[in-house]
């Protein structure tokens, strides 16, 4: 490992710690050396609020003058709610800039790094850049796309049951599992169930860590069917925003309204599109989107191709049975050889259960 390497692991590190605080923005972090000490380090910590260069150069002071300083993405070129770190580099006399990655927001892609080396700054790219990359996974699609980057998530037995035929499902993972799903609520700007999870587990879908974040909770429910008494819509612990088809109880909105909870009447007559869904998300700013649901629900993000990210969590158990039900249901693929297949795949011992992970890749995908 090279000593760019190391400075640069840092940076990640500490931008890794603060997932799920900078949405919409980006992870970044900063650390600045001079004469092999660390004379600086700074990380993002909300959107709004000075980028990780900034904060490294204000801890470093007067000793960032001839230094190299490490950045897990390239230097902002723009002034948006905070100036140009570009700039600033330049003017606090840094000689060497390090950054994993560019930018890919089309305002920026290149121009920071314009600025440092027509101020005569030496510019070294591509240090950890997978690992920066796989990092701002959600906001790398969110500022291209302008649509959230949706995770499916489920706990299943191994042989891919979320419930038995009578449909018992409490619980079919550890506790360790459970808390490891809260974390992922926390580091989500939204989750999303189906009318049916709420008819039947009546979930309150929020995050139950200490000084956890509750996301935004959506519900897609074609009839209005919600009750009233509902824990998402009573308990007041975080928006609520329901999307149903034209075919609504028009009685049941007024009153979900007076509760705080906020209704899409989508385009589609009987069913909600959950690629309306996720477009009406995106332009709400919301970036990051974690899926809950059934295998209806499931099946209806993956057959749309909307899914970016899969995260399964399968307990050493066996249930069995034709009408028991699975994580992903719908039609179904006709052809084996047109299954949608997981890429980049990680499998690690939570508890008594294994965590999967993976990136399914669609086949004939249009361009979003």
């Amino acid at each position: 490992m090279t000593s760019h390497e190391f400075y640069m692991d840092l940076a990640l590190q500490n931008a890794q710690a603060m997932k799920g605080q900078t949405d919409p923005n980006p992870l970044v972090g900063s650390v600045i050396v001079n004469e092999n000490r660390i004379v600086g380090v700074g990380t993002h910590l909300k959107a709004g609020e000075p980028h990780a260069e900034i904060h490294a150069l204000r801890m470093a002071g007067e000793k960032a003058k001839g230094g190299t300083i490490y950045v897990t993405l390239e230097p902002c070129s723009h002034h948006g709610r905070t100036g140009p770190c570009a700039e600033a580099i330049v003017q606090a006399g840094i000689k060497r800039v390090v950054i994993a990655t560019l930018d890919p927001n089309p305002i920026v892609a290149g121009n920071g790094v314009r600025i440092l080396k027509d101020a005569g700054i030496e510019v070294i790219t591509g240090v950890r850049e997978k690992e920066s990359i796989q990092m701002n996974e959600v906001f790398n699609k969110f500022i291209l796309a302008k649509k959230p980057f949706v995770t499916l998530k489920a706990g299943t037995t191994l042989d891919g049951k979320v419930a038995t035929h009578t449909y018992s499902s409490k619980w079919i993972t550890s506790e360790e599992a459970r808390l490891d799903v809260h974390q992922l609520r926390n580091q989500n700007m939204a989750i999303l169930v189906g009318i049916n999870t709420v008819l039947e587990d009546n979930p309150a879908l929020t995050t139950r860590i200490p000084n956890g974040r509750n996301p935004l909770r959506v519900i897609m429910d074609s009839s209005l069917r919600i009750p009233l008494d509902a824990t998402v819509v009573t308990d007041q612990q975080a928006e609520t925003w329901v999307f149903t088809s034209k075919n609504y109880d028009q009685t049941k909105v007024p009153l979900l309204e007076e509760k705080g909870v906020r209704v899409f009447v989508t385009s589609s007559e009987n069913v909600v599109d959950p690629k309306e869904v996720v477009k009406i998300l995106g332009e709400h700013q919301v970036s990051s989107l974690f899926i809950e649901g059934g295998g209806t629900i499931h099946a209806a993000f993956l057959e749309n191709q909307l899914i970016d990210k899969v995260i399964l969590y399968f307990a050493p158990k066996l249930v069995g049975g034709k009408h028991a039900p699975t994580f992903l249901e719908g039609t179904g693929i006709a052809e084996m050889k047109d299954a949608i297949e997981l890429i980049d795949t990680n499998i690690i011992k939570i508890g008594k259960d294994f965590k999967f992970v993976g990136y399914p890749v669609y086949k004939h995908r249009g361009i979003e």
